[in-house]
């Protein structure tokens, strides 16, 4: 029991920095799909909780005492606000696994003025669906499309 727990911590810790890689972990670690699934899920829904609900006070606290002197308008952000206007809330949900890291794409839904309710429910969605597509395309096509050293 203790060692399954001890395999799932790297893909709920992995999945919560980048999607795709809870999957890979997970597949790397040999735990089951579903396992490796619901692992995923918690942990990119652990950073969107914990930024929607905690995200103001990281801001003011965290970020502003570290990045207090930044451009306001950049080429960045404005590539950003491009994002948000074509494709609202459930664009920026559904990207956020492909392209964005969890973070990101809960930091730019929330600095927008997403609805906090809203951005849980696209989120777990996303996450949801992208998981199960990112997982089974892992385990059903690992053996031949990934090199040697993951498997």
């Amino acid at each position: 029991m203790f060692e399954e727990f001890g395999k799932i911590i790297p893909v709920y810790v992995s999945s919560m920095l980048k999607f795709i890689l809870g999957p890979l972990t997970g597949y790397t670690a040999k735990l089951t799909l579903v396992t490796t699934i619901l692992a995923t899920v918690a942990g990119m829904m652990t950073v969107v909780l914990a930024f929607a609900f905690f995200g103001d006070f990281l801001r003011t606290r965290i970020i502003n005492k570290f990045f207090a002197k930044r451009k306001r308008f950049s080429d960045r952000n404005r590539k950003f606000v491009g994002i948000w206007k074509k494709y609202g809330l459930p664009g920026v949900a559904a990207l956020t696994p492909l392209f964005l890291t969890p973070i990101g794409g809960t930091l730019l839904a929330l600095s927008f003025g997403a609805p906090r309710n809203k951005l849980i429910l696209y989120m777990f969605i996303s996450a949801a669906v992208w998981s199960v597509i990112f997982s089974s395309a892992i385990y059903f096509f690992g053996n031949e499309v990934l090199p040697d050293v993951i498997k």
